[in-house]
Order: C-alpha cells, then sequence, then structure tokens
C-alpha cells in the first residue's frame, strides 16, 4: 500500500484507513463464520459415526473419533473467541472513526465561528444600531405627523359635510314649514289638529284620571298653541300627506 501511495502520489486519510480496516475484520469474521459452520458439521457427522461404531461394536474407532470430536468442540470453541475478539477490534475501530468525525465537526465549527467573530466589529454594529435607532425615530415622528395631518383634513371634510347636512335639513324643514303654514291659513281657527302622538297621549291622561289635554282648545287655534313636539309631528303628517 505504501509503495502504490509513493509511486502514484496518493496520500490515504486516516478515515479512509480505519474504513479499510474495518473491511478487513468484517471479511475476517464471515470467514470465520464459515469455518465454524464447517466444524458444526463435522462434529454432527462425528457424533452419528461414533454411535454407529459403537453398535457395531468397533471401540478403537470410536475412542479416536471421541478425541477428533473433542478437538473440533475446542476449534469451535476457539472461533467463537476469535469472531468475539474481532468484533470487539471492529467497536473500537468505530469508536476511533466516530470521535474523528466528531473532531472534523468541532474543528469546522472552530473555524466558522472563528471567521465570524473576526467578521464581527464591534464598533460598527453599535454604530449601525444607533443609526437604526435614529432613523426608527425619525420615521414615528413622520408617521405621526402625516397622521395628524390626514386627521385634519378628515375633520374638515366632515365638519363640511355635517355643515352642508344641516343646510339640507334646515331648507327641508322650512320647505315642510312652508306647507304646513299654508295648510293652517286654509283650515278653521278653531279645528284642533289631531295626531297620533296628541291622541295617545289624550288616551294615557283619560286613563290615569287626569284633565285630558287637546291641541285647539286651551292653548288656541294654530301653530302658535302648540308645543315643540306636537308642532313636528304635525309638520311630519303634513309631509305624508303632501
Amino acid at each position: 500500500m505504501n509503495i502504490i501511495e509513493t509511486l502514484f502520489g496518493r496520500t490515504v486519510t486516516p478515515a479512509e484507513r480505519l474504513r479499510q480496516h474495518q473491511r478487513a475484520l468484517a471479511k475476517a469474521q464471515r470467514e470465520l463464520d464459515r469455518e465454524r459452520t464447517k466444524l458444526e458439521q463435522q462434529e454432527k457427522k462425528l457424533v452419528a459415526d461414533i454411535k454407529k461404531s459403537a453398535k457395531a461394536g468397533q471401540l478403537n474407532a470410536c475412542k479416536v473419533m471421541a478425541k477428533d470430536l473433542v478437538r473440533t468442540r475446542r476449534y469451535v470453541q476457539k472461533f467463537y473467541q476469535m469472531r468475539t475478539q474481532l468484533q470487539a477490534v471492529g467497536l473500537r475501530i468505530q469508536t476511533l472513526r466516530s470521535n474523528q468525525q466528531m473532531a472534523d465537526a468541532m474543528r469546522g465549527a472552530t473555524r466558522a465561528m472563528g471567521a465570524m467573530n473576526r467578521g464581527l466589529n464591534l464598533p460598527q454594529i453599535q454604530r449601525i444600531m444607533h443609526e437604526f435607532e435614529k432613523e426608527s425615530a425619525t420615521m414615528d415622528m413622520k408617521e405621526e405627523m402625516m397622521s395628524d395631518a390626514v386627521d385634519d383634513v378628515m375633520d374638515d371634510e366632515l365638519e363640511d359635510e355635517e355643515e352642508e347636512g344641516d343646510k339640507i335639513l334646515k331648507q327641508v324643514l322650512d320647505e315642510i314649514g312652508v306647507d304646513l303654514s299654508q295648510q293652517l291659513a286654509d283650515a278653521p281657527s278653531g279645528v284642533a289638529i289631531s295626531s297620533p302622538l296628541t291622541e295617545s297621549k289624550q288616551a294615557v291622561a283619560v286613563g290615569d284620571g287626569g284633565p285630558s289635554h287637546s291641541t285647539g282648545g286651551g292653548g288656541g287655534g294654530g301653530e302658535g298653541g302648540m308645543s315643540d313636539e306636537d308642532a313636528l309631528q304635525a309638520r311630519l303628517d303634513a309631509l305624508r300627506r303632501g
């Protein structure tokens, strides 16, 4: 192996050497298993031959085969022991490989951490954080100013809408009041204007035993003697009839 490395100029890494040794150990274990299997088969055959010779009365042959059986069983035990030892060596090699991989990983992590630490410039990071804080505060101030400006614009629009709505409502009520005044001018002066609201008030008053209130008798005819609520109800009734 060293001659090949010298000729071709290729160096084998420790990890590759450990892998090669593991393959060699696995191969030796397979060969031991094959030899042990053959010895176990031979042991069974010897047991059968000993029984056969004993039945035939060949005692000398039985003694020789018995010694051979004992040696075979001892070799089977030795093969078991050698396979166990090879497994122990293989576990040691696997432990070495694991340690080597862990060392490589730690070496790579250490290099990466060193590169990151060298790349971290604390004064620059502090300056960046300070600038970030300043820009963030500026952005918050601008957002607040924009929100205030939008709120001012929306408030002006709301005030304009409220003013326009009040004008339209006043115009509608004025139109209703004009129509109602014309209808009241055409109506007799002594006739009271009845409405569902005044009727319900009269019913409640009668039920309670108190004096009944009418819109025409006590307060005088026309709109001048009516309450604000009765006048509004009269306007709504006139609007429905018109």
